[in-house]
């Protein structure tokens, strides 16, 4: 595109918005910002709505289809776009663009994307995580790497019209979002669009995924928990073993170990496998592989062990936001007392329950629909002693884990995996997690 002097409105004053306008200025564009709220975006006035002069619409991720300002903007035959959208065509004008390599999924996308960054690093490449996580993508795509880590949600996906990573993965697909899309199947049809990439990945243990894995356009590859079959990688025993992009063709090449990775949980097992994968079809040798993952280090508040003391862990999994976060999180500790709920946002949780049922030693409730919960767990868990916390301040913490305190015994693990959004009672699910790491760790602390 030629951007001097190309009308373009920025949708939305926030951290993206503010991020597309400056480059967008930068490049020569006639830049406008419109925002609802905003008076002001990084030294940019704010209009309230779209000027009669407009070829291009930026807009936040976060705005649904319907909004009007978009919705008049595609009367008037004008492109939306995200900025995911704009950081791919301004790469596409650059020499030597770096790679992407993108991911997304419901959860585990921000594990995986640090887990592939530190995969990369090990094999020498001069990279970094961008997009829904880490450096914005529009900073990234200027600044020189060599391949970038790229995590994307489906709100960034949707705006996005041509984006062709160089690899796209797709970790698992639950109900999430249906609000923002409309259904389950624009949400899964969202995510399939990072498959327009030069190989697919998706995971075979995923049968969504693996449906949608089958209309990729270019090469395809799986990651599975079982021993893999040729075209995947998998684990062996206590190996992890690459059969889709092998040093010998029809063998199998061993990338690393179990040990190797550090957070617990066969989700984890998967999410390493997918960082794997998408580092080989990059060409990553298979020691930096295992390299990578022994020196990868968690961000908080995602199965972090926050102390131990009188034989009783107590684990902060406070980023586990809807049930298919926490039923990974509930499958890594055979002996639980869980601490769950907030805001469900309709979601089921009788799965959920019925399959943590037999790991819980005790629970501790807090939140708006902790009642949600507790029905389901007089349906799946009857015998298993639960204590409800019904104040929705930051306050709430406090009782919580003194309650947990009182229930867990030696060799059990305290897990913090709400299953729920934060904001009834907290800023977000950070805060949720370092009060409750807060608590347990002065609470705990005189009896170690």
């Amino acid at each position: 595109m030629q951007w001097q002097g190309l009308p373009v409105t920025v949708a939305g004053a926030g951290v993206s918005g503010t991020a597309a306008a400056r480059v967008l200025r930068d490049l020569g564009a006639r830049v406008t910002v419109v925002d609802d709220v905003a008076e002001d975006a990084d030294g940019f006035p704010v209009q309230r709505s779209l000027p009669d002069e407009l070829a291009l619409v930026v807009t936040s991720p976060g705005f649904r289809p319907t909004v009007p300002m978009l919705v008049e903007a595609a009367s008037r035959g004008v492109e939306v776009i995200g900025e995911v959208e704009l950081a791919w065509r301004l790469a596409q004008q650059r020499d030597n663009a770096a790679p992407w390599l993108a991911l997304t999924g419901t959860n585990g996308k921000t594990t995986t994307v640090k887990m592939l960054e530190s995969v990369l690093r090990a094999a020498g490449h001069r990279t970094i995580s961008a997009g829904n996580v880490g450096l914005p993508l529009l900073e990234a795509v200027l600044d020189g790497y060599e391949v970038l880590a790229v995590e994307l949600s489906s709100f960034q996906l949707h705006w996005s019209s041509t984006v062709r990573p160089h690899t796209g993965a797709i970790l698992n697909l639950a109900d999430d979002h249906t609000d923002w899309h409309g259904s389950f199947d624009e949400y899964a049809r969202a995510k399939a669009r990072i498959f327009a990439a030069g190989t697919s990945i998706g995971n075979a243990d995923d049968p969504v995924v693996r449906g949608l894995l089958e209309g990729a356009r270019e090469a395809r590859a799986e990651f599975t928990l079982q021993s893999p079959r040729p075209g995947q990688v998998g684990v062996v025993e206590h190996l992890l073993v690459d059969r889709a992009f092998p040093d010998v063709p029809g063998e199998a090449t061993a990338l690393g170990d179990l040990d190797d990775i550090p957070v617990p949980g066969d989700h984890n097992v998967a999410n390493a496998l997918a960082a794997a994968a998408m580092a080989r079809s990059f060409g990553v040798p298979a020691e930096a592989v295992g390299e990578g993952l022994r020196t990868f280090t968690p961000d908080p508040h995602r199965n972090a062990l926050v102390t131990t003391v009188n034989g009783v862990a107590w684990v902060d999994d406070s980023k586990a936001t809807n049930p298919h976060a926490a039923a990974a999180s509930l499958a890594a500790y055979p002996s639980i007392v869980w601490v769950a709920g907030g805001l469900l946002k309709g979601a089921d949780v009788e799965d959920l329950v019925r399959r943590a049922a037999p790991r819980l030693k005790g629970v501790v409730l807090l939140g708006t629909d902790r009642a949600v919960l507790r029905e389901a767990l007089e349906r799946h868990a009857p015998d298993v002693p639960v204590v409800e916390v019904s104040r929705l301040d930051t306050e709430a913490m406090q009782e919580v884990v003194a309650a947990a305190r009182s229930l867990a015994r030696p060799g059990d693990t305290v897990l913090l995996a709400p299953a729920a959004a934060s904001m009834d009672c907290f800023r977000d699910y950070k805060q949720r997690g370092e009060l409750f790491a807060e608590h347990a760790t002065h609470g705990t602390a005189g009896t170690a």
